[in-house]
């Protein structure tokens, strides 16, 4: 079926007029979206569906939407046979979400589960709190994380609180494109809707203060700048800290209006130096030891400290969970909780440097695929065998125990004030801390590299280059022999010194490959699952003595990820 005659089956009665009129409008003026917004379905990725709003098959709208809840609304039905079903249904600040929140409520309802809506807007990670404080058998989030304005999205929890992963989200996926649009019941009964307020924040912020504190510090002598960048933390990040006893925080009230627009930056990307300028330059004014800011739905955080010129620099998502991971095992051992029985979390992509760390405190780490989801599944799969104490991984996101079982910025939040505070008690900066941690793992360092592709011809040229790079191997990066490759699609890895291939069955399939070379250095590539980009993560190390030598060795890491991303030919 050619991509017009796609599109000229919304213009039957099972649309309403508004939908018709929008695709008749993309057929008559011949627009290049009509091609982008009826070539494919709308997939699940490793953050669920996730795209642009409008009509079309590969669009976020109403139906689009109601065939996702639908299936998923049938799934359920048939899993959780003769009990009262109930879901959580939480969505961020982006434009559309609270419409689209209770489009997804009356679609449930329609079929007779029960739903527990929030009555504002509320951050992901309370979402997945919720799911399990409230004994939910699943949960609904609409949220596109830090995508531009134009998108949206749509997460599904299970009743553990963590994203739905095998068996269930390729089941639910099946059940979803079975419906038919003219199945789809939009005709939804309130009566089985229970709303949720703000009371459900402080039974929120107390279970991160309750997971997130662990010594006493000087609290209030700590300087923080805090923004939401207009996204949903504004209702609870605030609060958390004083009501944890931090008393000196200064927010940026311009990014403090929750906005689906994002007026004051490009992105609201706590990743990104660029969104956290104005909380920069606030922390200039009120001389802030940390400046922190979160995603538009409240799960990533970015974390900015002063640096050994005095500086505010933003940290990379390994350096941030470095710190938080390492302080946490740090205070379990002084407290004689580690018993050999516990792990941390992390991801395929993430640092190599929280084996380092696991190693030394006597825990495990435990590694999954890139997404929460899969930090959840550990937490799920070894409960009662063994203890969750925090997972993270690079993208920006952290978890501290298992009371949420997603990135919560949040909890980590408190956390990273206590470390600061405590740092400032004992007369050094965050910064400082972690050069000190590398003197003891040796100093890793990251860099990013993303190469965007949209639309129908940039996704058949990320899955071109991931084939080339597939078959095609690099044999040396940055003047090191590649050692190993891995390939997870495959489940695959060939040592080339043995010139052996081994089987990975250990972890599900994906689009994933990683080089390891001689001198550690390690370059994964793979297909974002929620952004047309092909991302390659590039983390390099080499051992540091001494404060006096970090500068110089930070700038030869620098130097080795430029010589990869040239050997990979990526400009």
């Amino acid at each position: 079926m050619t991509t017009l005659e796609k599109a000229k089956l919304w213009l039957s009665d099972t649309f309403d007029k508004e939908t018709r009129d929008a695709v008749q409008s993309l057929i008559d003026s011949n627009s290049p979206d009509l091609e982008d917004s009826f070539y494919r379905e709308l997939e699940f990725g490793t953050g669920g569906m996730r795209g642009i709003m409008g009509v079309g098959t590969n669009r976020l709208n109403k139906y689009t939407l109601g065939q996702a809840t639908q299936g998923l609304a049938n799934y359920m039905l048939q899993q959780f046979q003769g009990e009262e079903i109930s879901v959580a249904i939480a969505y961020d600040v982006r434009n559309n979400s609270k419409e689209f929140g209770k489009l997804v409520a009356d679609v449930l309802t329609a079929n007779g589960i029960k739903v527990l809506l929030f009555k504002n807007h509320r951050p992901t990670p309370e979402l997945s709190f919720t799911v399990r404080d409230k004994k939910c058998n699943g949960g609904i989030v609409l949220t596109a994380s830090h995508n531009p304005p134009e998108y949206n999205g749509y997460k599904v929890y299970w009743n553990d609180g963590a994203q739905i992963v095998p068996p269930h989200d390729e089941a639910i996926i099946n059940e979803v494109y079975s419906v038919k649009f003219e199945e789809i019941k939009f005709d939804g009964n309130d009566d089985l809707i229970e709303w949720i307020g703000e009371e459900q924040d402080d039974v929120y912020i107390d279970a991160c203060i309750e997971n997130s504190t662990y010594q006493d510090v000087e609290k209030g002598n700590l300087n923080i700048v805090f923004t939401s960048i207009h996204g949903t933390t504004y209702a609870t990040v605030p609060k958390a800290l004083e009501k944890a006893g931090f008393k000196k925080i200064d927010l940026v009230k311009e990014q403090m209006i929750p906005s689906g627009n994002f007026p004051t930056v490009d992105s609201p990307n706590p990743e990104e130096p660029a969104a956290l300028e104005m909380a920069m330059d606030l922390a200039k004014i009120t001389n802030a030891d940390i400046v922190i800011g979160t995603d538009p739905d409240g799960d990533r955080l970015g974390i900015a400290v002063r640096n050994l010129e005095g500086e505010i620099q933003l940290l990379n998502g390994n350096q941030c969970n470095t710190i938080l991971t390492y302080y946490i095992l740090d205070q379990w051992k002084k407290q004689g909780k580690i018993t050999g029985k516990e792990f941390i979390g992390s991801t395929i992509v993430t640092s190599d440097i929280f084996f380092d760390i696991a190693e030394k405190f006597g825990v495990d780490c435990k590694v999954g695929l890139t997404g929460f989801k899969w930090i959840g599944k550990m937490i799920r799969d070894f409960e009662g065998q063994e203890k969750f104490i925090c997972g993270g991984e690079e993208s920006f996101g952290f978890m501290t125990g298992d009371f949420v079982r997603d990135k919560d910025s949040c909890g980590s939040i408190i956390l990273a004030c206590e470390i600061a505070a405590w740092c400032k008690a004992n007369e050094k900066t965050m910064y400082e801390y972690l050069i000190e941690i590398y003197q003891e793992t040796g100093m890793y360092y990251e860099g990013l590299i993303n190469i965007v592709k949209k639309g129908r011809d940039g996704a058949e040229e990320i899955q071109n280059m991931m084939k080339n790079f597939r078959e095609n191997p690099p044999k040396s990066l940055a003047g090191s022999l590649v050692e190993e490759v891995k390939d997870f699609k495959e489940q695959t890895n060939f040592v080339v010194s043995e010139n052996q291939i081994h089987v990975m069955d250990d972890i599900p399939k994906s689009n994933v490959l990683i080089y390891y070379t001689q001198d550690g250095t390690k370059v994964c590539v793979r297909p974002s699952g929620t952004e047309p980009k092909i991302k390659f993560y590039v983390s390099v190390k080499e051992s540091i003595t001494s404060k006096e030598d970090f500068e110089e060795t930070l700038k030869s890491l620098e130097q080795k990820i430029e010589e990869v991303r040239k050997d990979l030919q990526l400009n």
